[in-house]
């Protein structure tokens, strides 16, 4: 298990990637041992046992056994750079409030935790991008993702960012989450002409469980929950998300959400399409484990198939935690395709 910036990643100690521990501590003792015996060393190495390859166990999902199923939804094996990058989050969202200024802070519920950061725009009547940041539904902050704020107030538009329920504290249930996210989305609707919004022009963006979770926004019948108008979001990215959670019921993830047939049913984007009213964008990284990469693929080519308009991009050489940063670049993949959906010009 790894924990950074509060969130806990991994499922166990041994789902840290060999490229992290023996090539760093292995690494410098061949190297130091080459230079101390002017590489004669080297030649003395014995070579590397060869290990018995694992037997492979039934399969569970696809042509996955659980050992390969658990891996299949577990980014740091694809991401031995996490810490640096999780870091750089905090950082560069430290630098934007001390250019920007503080956002405003809103209370959208009745817990502490239903609040809501807004990097106001100064331009009247601007549109409003929220985005549900990820955490593996286990943690993260709204603080530690203003950094793509600067973007969007550059371009005229404001930056909402909420903070919810995360998944321990709701019991293992993912259900108190997306009802939160949900009423999030509602107040900014119903409350932003108090900050300069429009709220016909509202666009939700999510990363990672955020991704999945800006999926579940989009699928919201909202006249129905909320008494909104259908069109209540008017466009949407999803990163690097999951849509069908049948999958990730069956990997170790299920040991610390309690999955449920309602759940699985009721929080599946792709099963939902019919309510779905507005346009996409999924993206993600060719180095994101094999099994995220076609989630998004599926979610993509089950919303062609519905005939509904999306997009779908792919960010060559960027793993998981990568990705989201090129939301706060207006040259990034995701920055340059979220204005262009908003239909703003680069600050």
């Amino acid at each position: 298990m790894l924990k950074v910036g509060g969130v806990m990643y991994g499922f166990g100690d041994d789902l840290m990637s060999n490229a992290i521990t023996r090539r760093t501590f292995l690494g410098a003792g061949v190297a130091s041992a080459v230079l101390a015996a002017g590489g004669s060393a080297l030649a003395q190495q014995p070579a590397p046992a060869q290990q018995a390859p694992r037997a492979k166990g039934p399969a569970v999902w696809l042509d996955m056994d659980q050992a390969e199923l658990d891996a299949a939804y577990d980014q740091i094996k694809y991401a031995p750079n996490l810490p640096q990058i999780v870091k750089r989050y905090a950082t560069n969202s430290e630098a934007v409030r001390a250019r920007l200024g503080a956002p405003r802070r809103y209370a959208y519920g009745l817990t502490p935790i239903e609040a809501l950061d807004v990097y106001a725009t100064k331009r009247a009547n601007a549109p409003i991008n929220i985005f549900i940041h990820g955490g593996a539904w286990r943690g993260g902050l709204a603080r530690d993702f203003g950094y793509p704020a600067e973007l969007f107030v550059q371009a005229g538009a404001h930056y909402v960012v909420p903070d919810f329920i995360n998944v321990t504290e709701a019991n293992g249930s993912l259900m108190p989450m997306a009802e939160q996210v949900r009423r999030a989305v509602a107040w900014v609707y119903r409350n932003a002409h108090s900050f300069g919004g429009d709220p016909d022009r509202i666009y939700v963006s999510g990363h990672s469980s955020g991704g999945h979770l800006a999926g579940v926004v989009l699928v919201t019948d909202w006249r129905k929950d909320f008494n909104l108008p259908v069109d209540t979001v008017k466009g949407g990215l999803c990163c690097s998300g999951m849509f069908d959670l049948k999958p990730v019921r069956l990997s170790a993830r299920s040991s610390y959400v309690k999955f449920t047939d309602e759940m699985e049913q009721a929080l599946s984007p792709q099963r939902h399409l019919d309510k779905l009213n507005a346009p996409v964008i999924v993206a993600y990284g060719t180095l994101e484990t094999p099994e995220f990469q076609r989630q998004s693929r599926d979610f993509a080519a089950a919303m062609k198939a519905a005939g509904k308009p999306v997009q779908l991009l792919v960010a060559e050489g960027y793993n998981h935690f990568e990705i989201p940063e090129t939301l706060a670049n207006p040259f990034g993949l995701l920055g340059r395709a979220v204005l262009a959906q908003m239909s703003l010009s680069q600050g």
